[in-house]
């Protein structure tokens, strides 16, 4: 029996991997098609754009907006939306659109991929996600609209409010506007907005979500007090929200701070301006990669602080790479558990299991290990006179699945680009699969094996 679970578990953890291979693949080869190109693309550079799509990372070689057609920027689309839900959750919907009938084993999939506790609701859980997807992205797409439509025109206006509604709402940051981003919009309140909002929901996880709009309908229903709405949150949701609003701010603060008189940033612009700008970069810096000011002239202190805020990234079940803001807190509560001599991490009135404290702890040893050997490994093929500071924001970048860079990226060689690829596929797959290996079952054997203990030296 253990060895069958032991198989699903590995089965579950080849699908996404290899689905995720194969979707990459497939876009890069459409992407490398002369019909989806307005000049000659590499194939190299066709690959690394759809790795940066489907990993939802947002890094390029190339300019989107000037080098793809518009056949060239739907698929870009597709993929972009395929890496955001998921190839699980895509393959789940298409089944579900052929009225195919999802089989058991199916069921154990997505059962592993969201890390639920049972196999009941997997399916509609599935379609819930990909409803609230569309709607918030409608949403996203129709306040773009307000600004592109008149500045762009109908049709123009329409699809690039449906674009970047798509690419913020799945954290891909990958633009149609130009070299700039949304640099041109720095000033702009609706573009601001929308795209934080976007950002935000998604980064904050599915369950998240349903967990605050089961307890709303609860109030609604006069079921729980409205005293009640955020204590009877589920763990997760309560360390996620807390945890975003915590980051959020301190990121708002320190580049508000740090760059307020830097003319390469913030300088010129207004008070207000400013505070604006500095919540966009703290929101983007969770994983998006949109920018609306210079990434090349941000000072250095904010360049590594940027680059721990894209290490932690979101939270999990959502679009969000980084090694998951719930991951940190429940890691830094242990500590403060341990400084205070207890033995238990606690958290709220509730027990965290020693099984998701190792797994939160592999989830960052293993993301911080491909992080350091990337940076070394780019380290050692790039020329001296590329500073540290800008090669780690890049790795930062790649690992956590943002897409920020402070333009190293196009100018990279070939096999710095390769680095950067391995690291953006283990950043959207890595932390995932770790979830799906270290919180499996308990080996029978290992129940009833005890070994001696002896300590070790340590600090």
């Amino acid at each position: 029996m253990w060895r069958k679970k032991k198989s699903m578990r590995w089965n579950t953890m080849g699908i996404l991997a290899v689905g995720f291979l194969g979707v990459i693949l497939s876009g890069g080869i459409l992407l490398w098609l002369p019909v989806c190109n307005r000049g000659s693309i590499s194939f190299i550079d066709a690959l690394f754009t759809s790795v940066s799509s489907v990993c939802v990372t947002g890094l390029v070689t190339i300019t989107p907006a000037a080098q793809f057609t518009l056949p060239g920027q739907v698929i870009l689309l597709l993929l972009i939306q395929i890496g955001g839900l998921g190839v699980i959750a895509c393959v789940t919907a298409f089944f579900l659109l052929l009225r195919k009938r999802i089989t058991v084993r199916e069921r154990v999939v997505i059962q592993e991929t969201y890390n639920m506790d049972s196999l009941g609701g997997m399916v509609g859980m599935v379609k819930r996600v990909i409803q609230g997807t569309l709607i918030v992205e409608g949403a996203g797409a129709v306040l773009y609209a307000f600004q592109f439509i008149p500045e762009y025109g109908a049709a123009r206006g329409i699809w690039y409010s449906v674009f970047h509604a798509v690419s913020a709402f799945c954290n891909a940051g990958i633009d149609i506007l130009g070299e700039s981003s949304l640099a041109g919009y720095v000033d702009n309140p609706i573009i601001n907005l929308t795209t934080m909002m976007l950002i935000i929901l998604s980064g904050i996880g599915f369950m998240v979500w349903f967990d605050v709009i089961g307890n709303g309908r609860k109030i609604l229903k006069k079921e729980l007090p409205k005293r009640w709405w955020f204590t009877r949150l589920r763990l997760q949701s309560k360390l996620a929200v807390i945890m975003t609003l915590i980051l959020l701010t301190a990121g708002t603060v320190f580049i508000f701070v740090i760059e307020y008189d830097n003319p390469e940033t913030l300088g010129a612009l207004s008070f207000g301006e400013k505070w604006m700008a500095s919540a966009f970069q703290s929101v983007t810096n969770r994983t998006a990669g949109f920018f609306t000011i210079s990434q090349a002239g941000l000072h250095e202190e904010s360049k590594l602080f940027n680059c721990i805020l894209m290490f932690i990234g979101g939270s999990p079940g959502g679009t969000a790479g980084g090694v998951k803001t719930t991951t940190v807190a429940m890691l830094f509560l242990s500590c403060l558990t341990f400084v205070r001599g207890g033995n238990d991490t606690e958290c709220m009135g509730k027990k965290i299991s020693v099984a998701n404290f190792r797994t939160g702890f592999c989830v960052v040893m293993v993301a911080f290990a491909a992080f350091l050997a990337g940076t070394m490994a780019i380290l050692i093929i790039e020329p001296d006179q590329v500073a540290l500071v800008d090669i780690i924001y890049e790795t930062s970048s790649a690992v956590g699945t943002v897409g920020l860079s402070a333009g190293l990226t196009p100018d990279l060689s070939r096999l710095s680009q390769v680095v950067l690829m391995i690291l953006m596929y283990i950043g959207r797959l890595g932390p995932m699969t770790l979830v799906l290996l270290f919180a499996g079952k308990i080996h029978p054997r290992d129940k009833i094996r005890r070994l001696p203990e002896e300590r070790i030296m340590v600090g």
